[in-house]
């Protein structure tokens, strides 16, 4: 006899819970429509402004089934192990850094996060950045605020004309080409992936022909091996004489050291910084930096993408990624985890949602064992990546527990959930 389709559920822990036992906690104060479009797919949500740590953030994560943050919070896999009924972590924010991705895969838990959702307002501010350097308008402006009347051309310039390079040709990147070329720049650019020239920009024949041709040099690269302390004292000292270099990238790309250098021996004209190797984990925090008090220097507290609309943006997509992976277990566009899309549940079958290490044999036994079973397996998707596997099946209605508990059994699963 097959029991009926309790309405409204979705698979937390091994098997579909009702909606509103969901727990999803939000921390960092994302932005608030996170919550609301959570509230509105019927999950409990809670919602905090910090970004807790210690036995604080333990205690945070040992209830959590969906777990939200932003760029402060530190999810180790100490904390991971403290979070036996996390399935799920949105980044409400560009990078994953903060999250250990090789401990949350060997859990199962898929990480999510919103690669391009903050791509015009980066790239806005870099425009910004790129006027006020060549006016030093935020020297004039702070020494006005100190009752200093300073009225000065000297070293002021317009944009138009000037050579841009840009280092980092993706997303955002190709945003600051655009905006910087219809203001009359000339843009050079440069990335280690082939990429097509925007416009009329063109392409640097390596990072030191970029760094020797321009007049401003724009960083838009990701945090890795490749790209850590990418501007040094070397490659500074390859720019122009007067030139400006902008960081609104990672905080490990830059030598502050050797840039502070070059700014006081006069080699750079200026620079804007909003980002940087150790950023304070709460606001209002203290603060320093080798750059502090040098002229025409732009320091942000990593604000780049942080407008109103880029949260909010921000907030709709990862949300939507979060209840899509807990209602059907799509992991798409997880950071972490083999993406597998999938169609919504048809009401007469159950899922199971199996992750497992990848080694040969444990699709063929899984067939096999629900064969025995006596059960259809009416759809089958998988994907794998080079050490973990994600298996999904939709099998007939009423034996998904007892399929639950044959896969726990199996030595490779990492973990396995059922929706009905």
């Amino acid at each position: 006899m097959q029991r009926p389709k309790e309405p409204n559920t979705v698979a937390t822990d091994d098997t579909s819970y009702p909606l509103h036992k969901i727990k999803v906690v939000l921390l960092e104060g994302v932005h608030a429509r996170a919550a609301e479009s959570l509230e509105e797919r019927g999950y409990d949500v809670e919602r905090r402004p910090d970004a807790p740590t210690g036995d604080d953030l333990l205690e945070v994560v040992s209830e959590a089934h969906i777990l939200g943050i932003r760029s402060r919070t530190l999810l180790t896999e100490p904390v991971l192990d403290a979070a036996p009924k996390l399935w799920a972590v949105g980044c409400f924010c560009i990078g994953t850094n903060q999250v250990d991705l090789a401990a949350a895969s060997e859990r199962g838990i898929a990480v999510f996060n919103a690669p391009f959702s903050n791509t015009r307002s980066v790239a806005e501010v870099t425009i910004a950045e790129i006027v006020a350097l060549h006016r030093s308008l935020f020297d004039r402006s702070a020494e006005l605020h100190a009752g200093r009347w300073r009225k000065t051309a000297t070293g002021a310039h317009e944009v138009r004309g000037r050579t841009l390079g840009i280092v980092g040709y993706g997303r955002i990147g190709s945003q600051v080409s655009v905006l910087a070329e219809s203001m009359g720049m000339r843009v050079l650019h440069f990335d280690t992936s082939d990429v097509l020239s925007l416009g009329n920009a063109q392409t640097a024949t390596s990072l030191d022909d970029l760094l020797e041709q321009s007049d401003v040099v724009t960083l838009h690269v990701p945090d890795t091996d490749r790209t850590k302390q990418l501007i040094g004292a070397r490659e500074i000292r390859r720019m122009k004489q007067g030139a400006f270099l902008i960081n609104n990238a990672r905080g490990s790309v830059v030598d502050l050291e050797a840039l502070a250098s070059a700014l006081r021996d006069g080699h750079l004209g200026g620079a804007a910084v909003d980002v940087f190797p150790d950023e304070p984990a709460e606001s209002d925090s203290a603060f320093t930096c080798p750059l502090a008090g040098l002229p025409n220097v732009i320091l942000t507290p990593h604000i780049g993408g942080s407008t109103l609309e880029a949260q909010r943006s921000i907030a709709d997509e990862v949300s939507a990624k979060l209840a899509r992976f807990m209602n059907n277990g799509s992991t798409v566009t997880s950071v972490n985890l083999p993406e597998v899309d999938l169609p919504v549940l048809h009401p007469q079958l159950d899922r199971i949602l199996h992750f497992h290490r990848n080694v040969p044999g444990v699709l063929g036994r899984i067939n096999s064992m629900i064969g025995e079973m006596g059960v259809n397996i009416s759809a089958e998707y998988l994907q794998s990546n080079a050490r973990h596997s994600y298996v999904i099946l939709d099998v007939d209605s009423g034996r998904d527990i007892e399929i639950r508990d044959q896969l726990k059994a199996l030595p490779e699963t990492i973990r396995v959930r059922t929706i009905r």
